[in-house]
């Protein structure tokens, strides 16, 4: 939000400084984002009088000039059309720094004539896109004198950040009515009156849409002014859009952006001889229909949809309500005859029809934050007055559709509260004078104060919001510092168990070679559909986009599709992964912390000295166990079931389990549908981890860990081959065995998987190498003989394997 301090100060009296201004601003919550200076960019340029110009001796385009600049006379070479004797023009002297293009002006020579300086244009001066001419001053202007003093662009502006809540700070009325609660000067308060018709002309209003959606304009008001003469706006006017960077167009154009600026009012004015309504109609306010186009005042053609309100006559649409108008009755320099508009709109659909045609304007920007419902009738006869005033003309009755939505709110407040909630002490008497300043009502209800809300502070709802109110003007820098006690001069370890947990994870899966990503929290819901049937309470109400639209059951989903786009550009033989929140509905206790990883194409790089592979189950199950090692699960200890989730690929995935019911990991190939669906190239396998899921540490007993002895005696092998049934895991036999004696086998490995001739149908022989390992002395042959059949025991009756004959 843009305005100078001259504008400032037609709403605000004060004597205070632009220091102190942009101080207080900062400390009221409307943070000053810079303070510029015009007058230092246009120091240099001064009103010129040209004295004499002649055609250039060496070029048709060319003209000579002699400017006089007050203390000297000086020869320019322009290529202004309009450059001739006896006018005065903007002269900018060698050395200046010319502010539309930022470059340092420098005597020269043009077709061999000298040149000292330059006549300025409006696109040279940053004033405008204007380059047909060079600007020429009024007759009378006094010739040296400073530019920016002669335009008032001397006037410093000011910029400020406006949060959403503070709509009533989107006008410069606003922002004074705030400076004048911190005490920083008077709000001046003008009376508004209504402005009693000339003429019976006027125009019918039809407000046309379903029960329903009757929010979507409920107030509409419209005026008729015959008569006007629109031409250029005063140097007031025109001095101070130019300040704010908008470009003045005509007297009619620039007084509704005027009221935007000043009293975050839209509005807007038709011509009211473009307006096509037979049989006595006139405007309808309504809902755009399928295919409806409007050819809008930034130069572009927009297709509508239904949802979109427009404002239409009989011939379509004319404007997009709250956003911007149309071409098609637009007003220009031969406009006699106009409608002044004024009128409310839903926030929400109105924010919903600019971002899905991608409009940015004023008007916009203020009806999706909300505007005052109390200010459409005083806005009416404000842009009615300025109208007549510049631009003379009758101005009829003002017709009226629907009524403002002036819902009574009050707030029952305790003025103790302050104290309570903030930490610092306000005087009652202060309390109520700030909040009276700030537009609110204020009646004694038994011990507490009945506080009603104004019409444009849609922001204030509770007794927390007017301690807000109150504590802002004061001084957030008047709360007391008190510092927090300290059960320890330690400080506190900085990370959870949970988060130490995560990062070692996180570290672990990198140096496996995978890279980590980070995705949105959120995903396409039909996407999501295929990995968890989520609650319909994860579905965003505003998404940031249409594909965006749920919050994330699995990291999975947004990991494969970032995989198919890597795979699609020729990618091959990567992984990724992402430690981050999966949710599985909208609650607190349904959040939790997962890592999940992937990998795709080739197994192993292009090499001679290795057969290439694809990627498969068993990929991913390393990662899985590797990761779970690192947040302190052994290996050993982990079970794997093949009863995997339905989004990998029966047969070929499984679960990692630490008993029956607790579930840490699953892993495996992913569904050939699923990759289907995400369009997706397979094989592509894949891991999920349930960090949360994994136990916390247990605390330290204090006992000592054992000491390490190595052993120096040679450790002896031994291989057995199991007949089992085919659905037996590999890892119930490597567990049975390691389990037969468990002081003495140090390792167990599957080497072979034999099914065919001389096994039965239904079983498979699997090997098992098994090391063991004597402590105190060389172990017997009859001592490794009991140990094997001890191993050959307990496998037996764990899977029902016997030794292969």
């Amino acid at each position: 939000m843009k305005f100078t301090l001259s504008w400032l100060k037609e709403h605000l009296e004060t004597d205070a400084s632009l220091e102190q201004i942009s101080h207080r601003l900062t400390m009221l919550g409307l943070e000053v984002e810079s303070v510029r200076a015009p007058a230092d960019t246009f120091r240099d340029f001064i009103v010129g009088h040209v004295v004499s110009c002649k055609k250039h001796p060496d070029a048709d385009r060319l003209k000579v000039c002699v400017v006089d600049t007050g203390d000297e006379r000086v020869q320019v070479v322009c290529g202004a059309p309009n450059a001739h004797e006896g006018m005065k023009g903007v002269f900018a002297p060698a050395g200046s720094i010319i502010p539309g293009t930022g470059d340092e002006l420098r005597k020269g020579v043009i077709r061999g004539v000298e040149s000292a300086g330059m006549l300025c244009s409006e696109r040279e001066m940053g004033l405008s896109d204007d380059h047909e001419g060079i600007i020429e001053l009024a007759p009378d202007a006094p010739t040296g004198t400073p530019f920016a003093a002669l335009m008032g662009l001397d006037d410093p502006v000011i910029d400020i950040g406006i949060t959403p809540d503070r709509a009533d700070c989107l006008g410069v009325d606003g922002i004074a009515r705030d400076l004048a609660a911190a005490g920083l000067g008077r709000h001046m308060h003008r009376e508004i009156t209504e402005v009693a018709p000339t003429t019976d002309a006027a125009i019918g209003i039809a407000l046309d849409f379903p029960a329903e959606n009757e929010d979507a304009c409920p107030l509409f008001l419209a005026r008729v002014i015959r008569g006007v003469r629109n031409a250029e706006s005063p140097a007031w006017l025109q001095n101070r859009l130019r300040a704010v960077g908008l470009r003045p167009i005509s007297a009619l154009v620039d007084i509704t952006n005027f009221l935007t600026l000043d009293r975050a009012r839209p509005l807007h004015v038709f011509d009211l001889a473009k307006i096509r309504a037979e049989n006595g109609g006139g405007l309808t306010v309504r809902f755009a229909r399928p295919g409806e186009t409007l050819q809008a005042l930034d130069g572009r053609e927009y297709t509508l949809a239904d949802g979109m309100t427009v404002i239409a006559d009989d011939t379509g649409p004319l404007s997009l309500a709250g956003i911007m108008g149309g071409e098609a009755s637009g007003c220009g320099m031969a406009t006699v005859d106009v409608v002044l508009e004024v009128a409310l709109f839903d926030p929400v659909r109105t924010a919903e029809t600019g971002r899905r045609l991608g409009i940015d304007s004023d008007a916009r920007y203020r009806f999706e934050r909300g505007v005052d419902p109390a200010f459409a009738r005083p806005g009416m006869e404000l842009a009615t007055r300025l109208i007549l005033e510049l631009c003379g003309g009758e101005a009829g009755p003002v017709t009226v559709a629907g009524a403002p939505p002036l819902a009574e709110r009050t707030i029952v407040f305790h003025c103790q509260r302050v104290e309570s909630l903030a930490g610092v002490t306000v005087p009652p008497a202060d309390q109520r004078r700030i909040l009276a300043d700030l537009g609110f009502a204020i009646e004694e209800a038994g011990g507490a104060w009945r506080v009603s809300v104004p019409s444009w502070r849609h922001d204030v709802a509770g007794e927390a919001d007017l301690v807000e109110e109150v504590v802002r003007v004061v001084g957030y820098d008047a709360i007391p510092e008190t510092p927090l006690r300290r059960e320890s001069s330690l400080p506190a370890a900085a990370w959870s168990a949970g988060h130490l947990r995560a990062d070692l994870v996180r570290r672990l899966l990198a140096t496996r070679g995978l890279m980590e990503a980070v995705t949105w929290s959120f995903m396409e819901k039909g996407a999501a559909r295929l990995f968890a049937d989520a609650p319909a309470t994860l579905t965003l109400a505003n998404p940031i986009s249409a594909d965006l639209d749920q919050m994330r059951p699995s990291i999975l989903p947004n990991l494969i599709l970032a995989a198919g786009r890597n795979l699609a550009r020729g990618a091959d033989g990567f992984g990724l992964f992402e430690v981050g929140p999966v949710y599985a509905d909208d609650t607190p206790a349904g959040q939790s912390l997962a890592a999940a990883g992937l990998r795709a194409g080739a197994a192993v790089p292009r090499h001679w000295s290795e057969a290439r592979r694809q990627v498969d189950c068993f990929d991913a199950k390393a990662d899985a166990l590797a990761a779970l090692e690192a947040a302190g699960i052994p290996a050993d200890s982990v079970q794997a079931t093949r009863d995997a989730p339905p989004y990998y690929h029966p047969g070929r995935s499984g679960l990692l389990r630490r008993g029956p019911k607790q579930v840490l990991a699953s892993f495996g190939e992913l569904h050939p549908g699923v990759l289907l669906r995400l369009d997706v190239a397979g094989p592509v396998v894949a891991f999920e981890i349930h960090l949360d899921a994994i136990p916390a540490p247990k605390a330290k007993s204090g006992k000592a860990r054992p000491p390490f002895h190595p052993s120096n005696l040679q450790a002896v092998g031994r291989d057995f081959a199991f007949v089992v049934d085919r659905e037996v895991a590999a890892a119930d036999v490597v567990r049975a065995a390691t389990s037969a004696e468990k002081r003495l086998v140090r390792q167990v490995e599957v080497f072979d998987v034999y099914e065919g001739e001389h096994v039965p149908e239904g079983k498979k022989s699997l090997a098992i190498a098994v090391t063991l390992q004597p402590e105190s002395r060389t172990f017997r042959d009859e001592e490794i003989e009991e140990i094997s059949a001890r191993i050959t025991a307990a496998v037996a009756k764990a899977t029902g394997g016997v030794l292969r004959g």
